[in-house]
C-alpha cells in the first residue's frame, strides 16, 4: 500500500538523520544523507503537487459557490417580477430552481472549506519538511566540516569542497517544483528562476524566518511583561 503524505511527512519530520546512519552499516555516510536528503525534496515535490491539486480544487469550488449564490439571488428578482405580473407559473418554475440551488449551496460550502483546511494543512507540511531540510543541511555541514578537518591531518590530503557544492545544489534544485506543478494542474504558467534568482530568494526566506523569530521572542517577552 501507498504510504500517504501524511504519514510520510510525519515519518521524515520524526526521523534522525544520526539514527539513520547508526541503522545502516557498511554503507558510506555520504550516500546515507545524499538518499535522504533526496526523500526530503521528494517529498516535497509531492506535497507541492497535491497543493497544486487542492488550490486549483478550491478555486473553481469557489466560483461554482459565487456563481451559484449570484444565480439565488437573480431568481428572487425574477419571482417577484411574475408574480407582480401574476405569472404563477413562472414564479413556480424560478421557485423550483431555487429550490435545487439551495441543495447544493451546503455541498459546495462544505467543498471550499474542506479545501481550504486541506490547504494549511498541505502548507504546513511544506514548512516542515523545509525546516527538515535546514535541519540536516546543518547536519550534513557538520561531517562534511569534520571529515575536512581529519583530511586535513592526513600527508597530501585532497581538497574538500565538492561534496558542499554537491548538496547546495540539491537543494536549491527542489525550489522550482511548485511552479511546474502549477502550470500542470491549473493551466496557469509557471515562472523560471535562475539560479541567481533562487539563490536570492532563499537568502530571502531565511531573512523572513529569523525576522518571525525575533517577533515570536518579542511577543513572548511582552506577554512575560503584562504578567
Amino acid at each position: 500500500m501507498k504510504e500517504s503524505i501524511t504519514g510520510r511527512v510525519g515519518r521524515i519530520v520524526s526521523s534522525s538523520m544520526n539514527a539513520l546512519m547508526d541503522a545502516i552499516e557498511n554503507v558510506a555516510p555520504e550516500m546515507v544523507m545524499e538518499e535522504a536528503i533526496r526523500e526530503v525534496d521528494g517529498a516535497l515535490d509531492d506535497v507541492r503537487a497535491e497543493l497544486g491539486k487542492t488550490l486549483a480544487h478550491k478555486h473553481l469550488a469557489e466560483q461554482r459557490l459565487a456563481e451559484s449564490r449570484k444565480n439565488h439571488a437573480d431568481l428572487s428578482e425574477k419571482i417577484q417580477l411574475a408574480v407582480t405580473e401574476r405569472r404563477d407559473d413562472l414564479a413556480e418554475a424560478a421557485i423550483a430552481q431555487q429550490m435545487d440551488i439551495e441543495a447544493q449551496l451546503p455541498v459546495l460550502e462544505k467543498s471550499v472549506a474542506e479545501a481550504a483546511a486541506q490547504e494549511k494543512e498541505l502548507n504546513g507540511f511544506v514548512s516542515a519538511l523545509q525546516a527538515k531540510r535546514r535541519e540536516m543541511k546543518e547536519e550534513l555541514q557538520r561531517f562534511i566540516t569534520a571529515e575536512n578537518a581529519k583530511g586535513s591531518l592526513a600527508p597530501n590530503a585532497p581538497q574538500g569542497g565538492s561534496t558542499q557544492t554537491r548538496y547546495a545544489d540539491k537543494a536549491a534544485r527542489a525550489g522550482s517544483a511548485f511552479e511546474r506543478i502549477m502550470e500542470k494542474n491549473t493551466g496557469l504558467p509557471g515562472q523560471s528562476v535562475s539560479t541567481n534568482t533562487a539563490a536570492k530568494l532563499a537568502e530571502l526566506e531565511e531573512l523572513s524566518r529569523k525576522n518571525r523569530i525575533k517577533e515570536r521572542l518579542a511577543a513572548v517577552k511582552a506577554g512575560e511583561t503584562l504578567e
